[in-house]
């Protein structure tokens, strides 16, 4: 179903629901492992995926359409996976100035976060080491395949300063497989 089909049903009391389902099925998927690939945990992920919902069942009405639908529910899962790592790194007492994300570390080793190889879960391993808003523009670009102009949108930063912080990000991970051979 198209977004703008989308949109109107949900405008409407009787088709509501239908709509949201609709939405759901469309994105609900792609924001799962948006979210899944900033917070590791799969529980983790379900609960902020939940919560991103809500928000988009409270404020679809109000969606203005300045941007496509899935900008939007990125920007608001984006925002909900930075408030939620602010929140572990607070109640694990770790400083938000912290690039070392290692105590997401606990997360990727525990849990099946991916079924891959050796590689796979050093790549993994490095993305931790990134500051999360390098991490995120990397998972966009690199996994989801997002173009600069899309990732602008999402996260409001400039185009230049997306690319330098992929660039940074590739150095970096670049450097860990490097010195962890």
């Amino acid at each position: 179903m198209e977004d703008s089909l989308i949109i109107a049903k949900f405008a409407t009391e009787e088709t509501r629901e239908e709509a949201f389902r609709e939405l759901l099925k469309k994105y609900q998927q792609k924001i799962y492992w948006h979210v899944r690939r900033m917070v590791i945990s799969h529980d983790d992920a379900d609960d902020v995926v939940q919560d991103i919902f809500i928000k988009v069942w409270r404020n679809l009405h109000k969606f203005r359409e300045d941007s496509q639908l899935y900008t939007w529910l990125y920007r608001i899962a984006t925002n909900e996976c930075i408030t939620f790592l602010n929140k572990k790194k607070q109640k694990k007492n770790v400083s938000l100035d912290d690039e070392n994300s290692a105590y997401l570390s606990e997360s990727l080793a525990d849990g099946a976060y991916f079924s891959g190889d050796k590689a796979q879960m050093k790549l993994q391993q490095a993305l931790l080491t990134l500051p999360d808003k390098q991490r995120l523009v990397f998972n966009m670009k690199y996994f989801e395949d997002l173009k600069y102009d899309e990732i602008s949108d999402i996260v409001g930063t400039s185009v230049g300063a997306l690319k330098a912080s992929y660039h940074l990000a590739v150095k970096k991970i670049e450097k860990f497989f490097a010195s962890n051979d």
